[in-house]
């Protein structure tokens, strides 16, 4: 008899611990983060603080669209600096950042969603353009624009070359359809964006010197199912054309 009413008290209480872990499951909720990196990410009022849907890019719509699918709740902002939104997804459990870059020393760091979308590097020059590299030495030769005090124009000059740098990436499109540059070093998509922002299409990828995949890192704490699920939903997503849809409406 008492084994009996052990055997249905541990029955009782697999059914009560599986309704809460459901009730958990479906309130549970992730807080994103992400900063102005168009056209990835970025504030429709281009202020450094925005929520929901007031942001807007490339990544935005993937990430959005993804735990829509895989019927996570969440929040979205947009806040400044990285670093501050990198260490709050670091260190607080449901917290998660994007879009960033997946690298060796960041792996253990948090728990990965993607590839989400390429942060290339690459040499752009007009549609008619006749220069051919196949490395950057040989782009020394040319009058390369780049954006002043970006990563992209310190690499150049630390690799021997001396960009024509401006205030605004943007001008950068314009200068090269005037012939003021040959070739404008920039990154991939956002110089596409930025261009055509500016009315420029057209250019052509003359060289591509680094190349990374961008991602949604989330915190340690974020359970496996929920990971799991947010892949999944993202490589269904790939494979339906919805990311390649996004990429095409914002280049």
């Amino acid at each position: 008899m008492c084994k009996r009413l052990l055997i249905a008290l541990a029955g009782t209480l697999m059914v009560l611990a599986g309704s809460a872990r459901a009730e958990v499951d479906a309130n549970y909720r992730v807080v994103l983060l992400t900063e102005n990196f168009p056209p990835y990410n970025m504030a429709i009022n281009g202020k450094n603080f925005a929520q929901e849907d007031n942001l807007d890019g490339i990544a935005v719509d993937i990430v959005g669209e993804m735990f829509k699918r895989a019927g996570v709740n969440y929040s979205m902002t947009l806040r400044f600096p990285w670093d501050r939104i990198y260490k709050l997804a670091l260190e607080k459990p449901g917290y998660g950042v994007f879009v960033t870059a997946r690298l060796p020393e960041r792996e253990a760091l948090f728990k990965w969603v993607g590839p989400i979308g390429p942060d290339d590097w690459v040499l752009l020059g007009r549609s008619d353009s006749p220069i051919e590299l196949t490395s950057l030495a040989q782009a020394k030769q040319y009058r390369v624009g780049a954006y002043k005090g970006d990563a992209i124009a310190e690499y150049l000059i630390e690799q021997g070359l001396q960009p024509v740098t401006v205030l605004r990436d943007q001008q950068n499109a314009k200068k090269l359809m005037a012939g003021q540059i040959d070739l404008w070093a920039t990154g991939d998509p956002a110089g596409r964006y930025l261009a055509k922002q500016e009315g420029v299409s057209g250019l052509k990828t003359i060289l591509r010197f680094d190349s990374a995949e961008l991602y949604l890192a989330l915190n340690t704490a974020v359970p496996d199912e929920v990971v799991q699920k947010l892949q999944s939903e993202l490589d269904r997503m790939r494979s339906e054309g919805f990311v390649d849809d996004i990429l095409g409406r914002y280049l």
